[in-house]
């Protein structure tokens, strides 16, 4: 029985890590790494940074509460999904390579909402699908920053 409960616990991680992964864009760039940061730093500057780390290459964005993409209702009464509320974040990740850099940009989204059951585990912040066009800004405002600096895409 411990072993059936291990690979359910198991099972629903890499459902969840999954679905946080869905959407990542990544995008290689003839120049430097530095100019690949800095570029990649100027473009999340209007957005909250939680945080940034250029020897390991990574900026993360705090949570921000978004418009929710859809209204959607639950169950067969379609109750309202606890007022829909939706939250995102951004990671982006520069990588070294030779002489290009990798930039890749990931939105992760959440919605608040119950999903069955009632226990405190039920209503809770779940996984949802990125947006695509949220993320197309981002890929958009930053191509325009490397295209600036003289970088080109490979």
């Amino acid at each position: 029985m411990p072993t059936l409960r291990i690979a359910i616990v198991a099972l629903a991680f890499l459902t969840a890590s999954c679905a946080a992964l869905s959407g990542s864009r990544e995008q290689y760039f003839v120049c430097s790494y530095d100019m690949a940061w800095d570029a990649a730093l100027e473009t999340m500057k209007g957005q909250s940074i939680a945080s940034y780390d250029k020897e390991k290459g990574l900026i993360e964005t705090a949570w921000l509460d978004v418009p929710p993409t859809s209204e959607r209702s639950f169950g067969m009464f379609g109750r309202e999904g606890f007022g829909n509320k939706e939250r995102a974040r951004m990671t982006v990740s520069v990588k070294r390579m030779n002489d290009v850099a990798s930039v890749s940009i990931l939105e992760i989204r959440q919605r608040w909402h119950a999903r069955g059951g009632v226990t405190q585990q039920a209503t809770r912040w779940w996984p949802i699908d990125p947006s695509e066009d949220a993320t197309n800004e981002v890929v958009d405002r930053l191509n325009a920053k490397l295209k600036e600096k003289g970088c080109t895409a490979a």
